[in-house]
């Protein structure tokens, strides 16, 4: 499973093929597009709220099938010398990781621009890509033993820097919207750490926990950057504000408690790195219950229905979907709970719909979406994506110029049967 970049889509990869879902709305979760033709997909990855999808199979591990799937038709598809691990795409670039080499292609044309080859190995193809395409920074691991991280250039293909995030090996690693700030944590998944980009200054450092290390299993930030949020295969969701209230102190603390917290924040001065590290991190903001553990999940954070929430999809085929404070924060309300797996529109799990009856909150009183009607542009759903069966804007693809001899709805695209190192044969 994955979301796409603007967090409206959810697409899972299924032993049948793969499905494509709206997540425009908390009740109903739509399914888009649903395909058979491929089986065993492992990989499924959206561009945007646009036609174009990637799709990788374990049938055939080592190829990248690039579709257009409101037309039902293959763009192109290339192999390479190895089983594909993870693909990272933006409307300028896309990005195939494999466990020793990634390869970098321009969107547009696919035409292979750069294959990184001298990178340490990358077992689970850990890497991440900006969504931002006029920067296009792309970050994958620098070292097979410590926690560094290279940042690369995607648009001048040129290394940036190198960040030395942790002492232990990297878990997860994920770009803000903007591509300014990049989020790590290793594979202890105590401590997440964000840096600002490209210079690779430390920002802020929060602690997930202290009393037992655990996989972190998916790292991201809100579309504002106001949030990050981390899960992993315990049964809490861990989500960090950014935010710096040393700004915001005055300079005389004028109560009890402030004079005693500034005489706390300077005796850290005095005690040894690592405990002063440990005072100065930040807890969570809010946090997410899970009704289960040990399951592989991903999450994100999304506004649907002009309201904040947290999104929470595992292994078993259910979206969990909850109410974020983003005043106070605290514990997260569970809402509603989506199978992903029934046939046609999405059925609820009716004995995994664990809505409280509490006593209303602000999460209580937001449960319920409006039933008020918006304007929208026409051509497009509420969501910002091309309607079912409309014409996606050129914008949704990738910048430059419109190809104006057919029908096509996106910029040229050469037809191709790709072969290793992006050689290919033209069609």
């Amino acid at each position: 499973f994955s979301f796409n970049q603007d967090c409206t889509s959810l697409a899972i990869g299924t032993k049948a093929g793969y499905k494509l879902f709206s997540l425009s709305s908390v009740e109903q979760l739509d399914q888009v597009h649903g395909s058979n033709e491929i089986p065993d997909v492992y990989i499924v990855e959206r561009l945007f709220s646009s036609s174009l999808v990637v799709v990788v199979s374990h049938t055939k591990p080592r190829q990248m099938n690039v579709y257009h799937f409101k037309k039902g038709t293959e763009i192109c598809n290339y192999s390479y010398s190895s089983n594909i691990l993870s693909i990272r795409l933006n409307r300028q670039r896309l990005l195939v990781c494999l466990e020793e080499s990634i390869y970098i292609h321009n969107i547009k044309d696919m035409k292979l621009l750069k294959t990184l080859l001298d990178i340490p190995a990358n077992p689970t193809g850990l890497c991440a890509l900006s969504i931002n395409h006029s920067n296009s920074y792309l970050a994958y691991p620098g070292s097979l033993t410590t926690g560094e991280i290279v940042l690369y250039d995607g648009n001048s293909l040129k290394t940036v820097c190198t960040i030395a995030a942790h002492e232990g090996t990297l878990a997860a690693i994920a770009f803000n919207s903007s591509g300014s700030k990049l989020a790590s944590a290793s594979e202890k998944g105590t401590v997440i750490r964000v840096f600002s980009v490209p210079d690779g200054q430390k920002l802020y450092e929060f602690r997930r926990g202290m009393k037992r290390y655990v996989t972190i299993s998916s790292l991201v930030f809100s579309m504002d950057s106001q949030f990050l949020c981390a899960s992993s295969n315990t049964e809490t969701v861990h989500i960090f504000k950014l935010e710096h209230l040393a700004t915001s102190r005055p300079e005389e603390p004028s109560t009890w408690s402030g004079y005693m917290g500034k005489m706390f924040m300077a005796a850290t001065n005095y005690l040894p790195a690592q405990v002063s590290d440990m005072m100065n991190q930040d807890r969570a903001f809010a946090t997410g219950r899970l009704n289960f553990s040990g399951q592989r999940n991903i999450c994100t954070l999304s506004t649907i229905q002009k309201l904040p929430r947290l999104l929470v999809a595992s292994s078993s085929g259910h979206l969990y979907i909850y109410n974020l404070d983003p005043q106070d924060g605290g514990e997260c309300v569970l809402i509603k709970t989506h199978s992903l797996l029934g046939s046609g529109s999405t059925e609820e799990n009716k004995e995994n719909d664990l809505r409280p009856s509490l006593p209303q909150t602000y999460a209580a009183t937001v449960a319920r979406p409006s039933s008020s009607s918006t304007s929208t542009v026409p051509g497009y759903s509420e969501d910002g994506g091309a309607l079912r069966g409309e014409v996606i804007p050129e914008h949704e693809f990738a910048t430059g110029p419109v190809c104006l001899d057919d029908e096509r709805e996106f910029p040229p695209i050469i037809l191709c049967r790709g072969s290793q190192k992006g050689k290919t044969k033209q069609s």
